[in-house]
């Protein structure tokens, strides 16, 4: 059992003074990803490297599990780390390594030396060629291959000798935290999900809005959504979802404007109340899971009118992106089978037949005209009566239900 992990990154490599803040955030997040998992760990940084420490017993497989979904992280290596105590040592460690890495010993190998701490004594290649040596000699069925070996045996010198000969992909990315906050317009679809994970992959904090219709749409359908901001939370971190209750002013514009419009108009507004909330979540954008041409609402005619709407960036990582490609990437964040659920939500219910998909932004807003006389007290109410669920990955967590100026706080528990 490996009792420590070597943590390889990549884009933070190439950043300037402001380095160890990423590095800071990746130790960060790597703990607070660890918390949950049986064990007792240090994380440390040291000379570009981060190490994961075990002292104790601890599930391999959880551990693994649990940095890779940490944004930031490239490579993880379960690796043995030893004392300098001579060449004759350090082929010794190496070989038994191997012996215990790989029971079957009729693979093809390379040894690969990196001599971070200059003053040893040997260079890199004299490494290669007396590690690989003594290799052979403790198992004469391995082979030397030095341009497709089946296994890769690193030797990394510093302080501690660094011998792993696995490295795990990791998520990539840049850590969680280093780029902002956005807010995500999260449905009870596909796409939506696949879109916060994706920009939280660079770096991005998120909080959601998901715009619910009742009684047309069920208590099922609003639990769908938390179960899909739960299942993001386990990559984003805590994930302020807010519930909005947008059945009145769907109702109000189906029964004041042209049907073949209904989508744009309702798209239009649940922008502007999204955009409310981000902007008191000190958000920097919004992030949508729209994709060209996928419906009538996410044409490039559709999307412009759509975007005029709002002050703030709209993001949209899926923007070119075949639907295969997204559901591939949900599969992998355990996201589909929960967002494929037959509960209908608020986009699905006053859909009309044949929906316009090259909108004129002057015809809209003449049909919004059409609402001058409600719409902005049916937005007030909606604001006011939103209800705000913290999702974190804890025991608990804390549902915030804000009714006009009354707050009342329920706990809730956290599947994870």
């Amino acid at each position: 059992m490996y009792k420590a992990f070597l943590i390889k990154y990549a884009e933070i490599a190439i950043k300037g003074k402001n380095r160890y803040l990423f590095e800071d955030a990746l130790v960060h997040n790597i703990e607070y990803q660890l918390e949950n998992v049986d064990g007792n760990f240090t994380v440390r940084k040291e000379n570009g490297r981060v190490y994961v420490e075990t002292d104790g017993e601890y599930d391999y497989d959880e551990t693994v599990e649990a940095l890779q979904r940490v944004f930031g992280i490239v490579g993880i290596c379960p690796v043995v780390l030893v004392e300098d105590q001579g060449f004759d040592q350090l082929a010794a460690d190496v070989i038994a390594h191997v012996d215990a890495a790989y029971p079957d010993k009729n693979f093809t190998f390379k040894v690969d030396a990196r001599r971070a701490r200059k003053n040893y004594p040997m260079t890199s290649m004299e490494i290669n060629a007396a590690v690989g040596e003594k290799i052979l000699e403790a198992f004469p069925e391995t082979k030397v291959d030095v341009h497709h070996p089946q296994v890769m045996i690193h030797v990394e010198i510093r302080p501690m000798i660094n011998i792993y000969s696995t490295e795990i992909p990791g998520p990539g990315g840049m850590p969680l935290g280093t780029a902002g906050r956005a807010m995500l317009l999260l449905s009870g679809g596909i796409d939506s999900p696949v879109a916060g994970y994706m920009i939280a992959k660079r770096g991005v904090t998120l909080e959601a809005t998901y715009f619910h219709a009742p009684p047309y749409t069920s208590e099922r359908a609003k639990q769908k959504v938390i179960d899909l901001a739960k299942k993001v939370a386990k990559y984003s971190g805590s994930i302020r979802l807010r519930v909005v209750n947008f059945t009145d002013i769907q109702l109000y514009i189906y029964e004041k404007c042209p049907h073949e419009e209904l989508t744009i108009i309702m798209r239009r507004y649940m922008m502007k109340i999204a955009e409310h909330f981000a902007k008191e979540g000190k958000c920097l954008g919004m992030i949508t899971g729209e994709s060209i041409g996928q419906v009538a609402s996410q044409t490039m005619q559709s999307l412009a009118v759509t975007n005029e709407v709002c002050e703030m960036p709209v993001y949209r990582p899926l923007i070119a992106m075949d639907k295969q490609d997204i559901v591939s990437i949900a599969e992998k964040i355990d996201t589909y089978e929960t967002s494929i659920l037959p509960y209908e939500d608020c986009c699905t219910i006053f859909v009309a037949k044949h929906p316009v998909t090259k909108p004129n932004l002057n015809i809209i807003k003449r049909s919004e005209r059409k609402l001058d006389e409600k719409i902005d007290e049916l937005m007030q109410t909606a604001i006011e009566t939103t209800e705000t669920i913290i999702l974190k990955k804890k025991k608990s967590c804390k549902l915030a239900c804000r009714t006009f100026k009354t707050f009342y706080l329920l706990s809730i528990p956290i599947i994870r």
